[in-house]
């Protein structure tokens, strides 16, 4: 049974590559992945391929085998995975507790290796893996510290075992955007008290498509949606990042397209 797994699909980005990925991957089923059931039942009748709702919360390490059981159980022929699972909190890092700092190394890291792992051995030549990542992960972010510090990780992790899979035929890739309007923001900022300033707002199924189609018709090994976020992260690679910084704080003081970030149930 060929099949395509999504992590994180109950909301956002996730359930945006549900939506999307049957325009590039045929498989016989989708397994989705997230905490909220209702949420991922719901995908059923928006997609025709058949869904299979699992429903799991990626801080638990008793998901994890669980997940491990059914793939010993099913052995699927694992076409794609995306990861897409992960949270921030922006914000002075008074305001977010130590708690919240090792959730988000979790869940952004330690999940996703862990998801990436089990599913390899079940992937042949020819399958794909996609990391949701961030233009965060291309330079040091005050107030967004310890979330941009995970997709640095993301970003160096997936770039690096591209190279050892390639002998296998197996392709893996980050996907950078910058902003992107989701519900990520009603995480985000529940802990700001800082960060206001949002150069640019893009939607998800623009940047869904846009990695999509560089996943299977490129051979990059990250993926950044946007003109303008594109001359970002090059700007970002010839500067120090102590001036990148300087320039991210200067721009803090005053507010641009901050205004309804945080709409629940937005997609």
């Amino acid at each position: 049974m060929k099949i395509a797994i999504v992590t994180g699909a109950s909301s956002g980005m996730g359930r945006e590559f549900v939506l999307q990925l049957g325009n590039y991957v045929q498989v016989d089923e989708i397994w989705v992945i997230a905490r909220r059931q209702q949420a991922l039942d719901s995908l059923k009748a928006e997609v025709s391929t058949p869904i299979r709702a699992i429903s799991l919360d990626l801080l638990n390490e008793q998901s994890f085998e669980a997940f491990a059981a059914l793939l010993e159980t099913e052995k699927p022929d694992i076409r794609l995975l995306v990861n897409a699972a992960g949270f921030g909190k922006f914000g002075s890092f008074e305001n977010i507790s130590l708690e919240d700092d090792c959730r988000m190394i979790e869940l952004n890291c330690t999940a996703l290796v862990r998801m990436t792992r089990l599913c390899i051995p079940y992937m042949q030549s020819g399958s794909h893996i996609l990391q949701l990542d961030s233009l965060s992960a291309f330079q040091p972010v005050p107030y967004i510290t310890t979330y941009g510090a995970t997709k640095a990780f993301v970003l160096s992790y997936s770039r690096a075992m591209n190279r050892e899979l390639k002998d296998r035929g197996i392709r893996m890739m980050a996907m950078n955007p910058g902003w992107v309007k989701t519900e990520f923001f009603n995480h985000a900022c529940q802990t700001n008290d800082k960060v206001q300033y949002y150069d640019r707002l893009y939607e998800a199924d623009f940047c869904v498509a846009y990695a999509m189609k560089d996943l299977y018709r490129s051979k990059k090994d990250y993926s950044v949606p946007g003109f303008f976020t594109r001359m970002q992260v090059r700007l970002v690679k010839l500067l120090p990042h102590g001036m990148v910084m300087d320039t991210w704080l200067s721009q803090q003081k005053k507010a641009k397209n901050n205004d309804n970030l945080t709409v629940e149930g937005r997609k």
